[in-house]
């Protein structure tokens, strides 16, 4: 069991006040809290060593430039890469994103498919679907239904030879659904299809294993796990960060230069044109070790409390309705009352000081399946208590009274 008094101790922001109540925040998959000792790291980088990275010789350069790389190292015995220039800091999962999809841009052919699904965020849609107006490759989507599951059997009827690629989450944003990316990924391999997944979701909960799920890009976000924004990372097999070309140019990204041609560096500073965001990367590792620290098993048995716990005292409200009510979830909660726009409930809990977010999650299409306009989403992190589920739950009750 998780020592939830003294974890909470750690994140500073938990001990202010909105609208004069006490903070419930509850708006973990948009962005997650960032402990103090992650805090200190930040603040040691600015204080002490702030200087460019790897093209000094000078000793804060070079102080920069090891903790910078060794924080990379950090990354990949988090998700364990098979090698530390497997992974290529960015700035976050939309970057990491449309680096591949940029890179495929000069692989694909016309009448090739690529497969998306129907629970994705907008920023693992949109870029495909830019992909293939460029290449004149076909976009397919793997359907849903009513539980926020994907369908299966539809998927292995989208494979074919003609399959390239398939992107799909690892957990949904708005419903917290935890997709069976092993049979995805597996499948899509045995047509010859690469995989990229979208792990901004799923890092806080669990601790992915590229290399046991053979996946060919995993992306992910730093600030989604107690780091900080601006920052991310895109894990890919080397096979295939080779054959994928640079995607921007600049400085760090390059061998030779000259006005006949240039050559371009090895991974992974292939792809990290320009100076990178060094103090956010830094403290993405102290994240990590953050967390690990903490336990994923202990987080993710905790989490499991939290979402139960929840969704009953949730359900006991009349007229409300969750969205995504797969068995295999994490802890978010969509939810609705009946005749009540989700903008004005969120509105009103915040009032109370409890921060939820509205809207569609950018995931619109997964809305418009529902016919919903958006839902109040509650999501839990390690330093969530049920306390604070039940100020929610006072919170629901007396929004639902107000606005009835």
């Amino acid at each position: 069991m998780l020592d939830w008094k003294k974890i909470r101790a750690d994140f500073p922001i938990l001990n202010r006040k909105v609208n004069g109540k006490p903070l419930v925040y509850f708006d973990n998959a948009a962005t997650s809290q960032t402990p103090q000792q992650v805090i200190d790291v930040i603040v040691d980088y600015y204080s002490n060593y702030n200087a460019n990275i790897h093209r000094g010789v000078h000793s804060l350069s070079q102080e920069a430039t090891d903790k910078y790389e060794a924080a990379r190292h950090t990354i990949q015995h988090h998700f364990n890469a098979k090698h530390a220039y497997e992974i290529i800091l960015t700035s976050g999962t939309t970057e990491s994103i449309n680096l591949v999809a940029h890179g495929f841009a000069s692989l694909l052919e016309k009448d090739d498919e690529v497969i998306v699904s129907a629970l994705e965020h907008h920023s693992n849609i949109v870029p495909w679907q830019m992909l293939c107006e460029k290449t004149g490759a076909l976009l397919k989507v793997i359907p849903m239904n009513q539980n926020g599951e994907l369908e299966m059997d539809s998927y292995s009827k989208l494979l074919s030879n003609k399959t390239k690629l398939v992107f799909v989450n690892h957990i949904s944003n708005a419903l917290g659904t935890i997709n069976p990316i092993e049979k995805i990924i597996e499948q899509a391999h045995n047509v010859g299809a690469a995989v990229l997944i979208d792990g901004a979701q799923s890092c806080p909960h669990v601790k992915p294993d590229v290399q046991a799920l053979n996946v060919d890009f995993y992306v992910a976000s730093a600030h989604k796990m107690c780091g900080p924004t601006g920052v991310g990372m895109l894990y890919g097999k080397e096979e295939w960060l080779n054959k994928l070309p640079p995607y921007q140019g600049g400085g760090e990204m390059i061998d030779q230069v000259s006005f006949t041609k240039t050559t371009y560096a090895g991974l992974p500073h292939k792809f990290e044109a320009g100076t990178p965001n060094i103090c956010g990367g830094i403290a993405f590792g102290a994240a990590l070790n953050y967390m690990n620290a903490i336990g994923f098993n202990n987080i993710a048995a905790y989490e499991k409390e939290l979402l139960d716990y929840g969704t009953k005292r949730l359900l006991e409200i009349e007229g409300l309705k969750i969205y995504g009510t797969s068995i295999n979830k994490t802890s978010v909660i969509s939810f609705n009352l009946k005749g009540i726009h989700p903008y004005d409930v969120g509105t009103l809990l915040d009032k109370m000081g409890i921060a939820v977010r509205t809207g569609h999650h950018c995931a619109q299409p997964i809305m418009d399946y529902y016919k919903i306009p958006g839902t109040i989403r509650a999501s839990f992190a390690f330093y969530n208590t049920k306390a604070e589920i039940d100020t929610l739950i006072e919170g629901v009750k007396k929004a639902k009274m107000m606005l009835s």
